[in-house]
């Protein structure tokens, strides 16, 4: 089985390695090392999702599943757990870059958008000042503030 749960700051090698062997960016993930979330399976992670916080706007970064869990709903799952801990963060609007996701995201709510219109903090954050090409796709979504906590 498969749990979902809170990253603990011990994961990040982890994190850090699956993030890497799945050629995303690991810049920055100290800002967001306590609001991730990973998907722990016979106590190895196989995926993680993570928040950045920037006020009341927040960066989704490194969501990520093991190739092989790929296709089973985890990705999603993950996905809705890190906007529950976004929303319990006080934060109503999420962004992300991404180089292969763009068709994915939109699945989720994720719309298209200008990264220039990203809010200032964000675009100083580690992805947007260059762990992310200018290439990456921009997305963000608004977050409903009367969802629960998963």
């Amino acid at each position: 089985m498969i749990e979902i749960e809170p990253a603990r700051l011990t994961d990040r090698p982890a994190i850090e390695a699956l993030l890497q062997a799945n050629g995303l960016p690991t810049a920055g993930l100290e800002f967001a090392i306590g609001t991730a979330v990973v998907a722990r399976a016979d106590h190895r992670i196989v995926g993680c999702a993570a928040i950045e916080p920037y006020g009341s706007a927040g960066l989704l970064r490194s969501v990520c599943v093991d190739a092989g869990r790929r296709g089973s709903g985890l990705g999603r799952r993950l996905v809705e757990r890190a906007e529950a801990v976004a929303t319990v963060q006080g934060i109503g609007e999420l962004f992300l870059l991404t180089e292969t996701a763009a068709d994915w995201f939109p699945r989720l709510g994720y719309q298209p958008d200008r990264r220039e219109s990203a809010p200032d903090p964000l675009r100083a954050s580690p992805e947007f000042a260059g762990a992310c090409p200018v290439s990456a796709s921009f997305l963000h979504k608004r977050l409903d503030r009367e969802s629960p906590a998963r």
